[in-house]
């Protein structure tokens, strides 16, 4: 008797409005200092824990610039499989909010983790809380529970504030969904060209 695997299938194809909020980051222009990261575990959960920062900065100590440091957040996917495979409608669309793509935990399943499973992205942009036994995933600081500064789309996020590179920024149009050049965009003008650093 074969054993049962489970697979994270959407049940059907459906549509969802655009989120009007977008991270798009300069891996260029990031230094890898986990400000971001420090930033976004501090306004969620009152803690600078980069395990539980919703914005993921990894380093490659043998990689050469700029393969060495790589940035990824949620995409805010058009077709956010996390929402449509959420068995209790924890993972959804939170239309009062710019349609952000978000997570209720208070009707997150403990151990549940479809949502990471089905977050076509490595690594996933759904974050485990291991203090909580749930997930987590980018809001755009629109549930800042220890910041007073308004987020979501027309709002401020801790990332982009905390960033001494400038290295973050919201858009509002749709990024490209292919691969990641839509999220990996050129932030560095002329000036930049003065400390060594590429602009094209």
């Amino acid at each position: 008797m074969k054993s049962k695997e489970k697979q994270v299938l959407p049940a059907k194809t459906m549509t969802y409005p655009q989120s009007q909020g977008y991270l798009v980051v300069d891996r260029k222009k990031c230094a890898g200092c986990q400000s971001c990261m420090l930033a976004c575990s501090l306004v969620h959960e009152g803690v600078e824990d980069i395990s539980l920062s919703r914005i993921q900065v990894i380093q490659n100590s043998f990689g050469r610039f700029p393969e060495d440091t790589a940035q990824y957040q949620c995409r805010q996917c058009v077709n956010p499989l996390c929402v449509q495979v959420c068995p209790t409608g924890a993972c959804y669309v939170d239309t009062a909010n710019g349609n952000v793509r978000l997570i209720d935990q208070s009707k997150c399943e403990e151990g549940c983790k479809l949502c990471i499973e089905a977050c076509p992205y490595i690594p996933q942009r759904v974050i485990w809380d291991h203090r909580k036994n749930k997930v987590t995933m980018c809001d755009l600081c629109i549930n800042t529970l220890y910041w007073n500064e308004k987020g979501g789309p027309s709002g401020k996020q801790a990332c982009i504030e905390a960033c001494p590179m400038q290295a973050i920024k919201l858009v509002n149009e749709v990024p490209a969904q292919l691969g990641t050049k839509g999220y990996d965009v050129n932030l560095r003008n002329e000036h930049w060209a003065f400390v060594g650093l590429p602009i094209d």
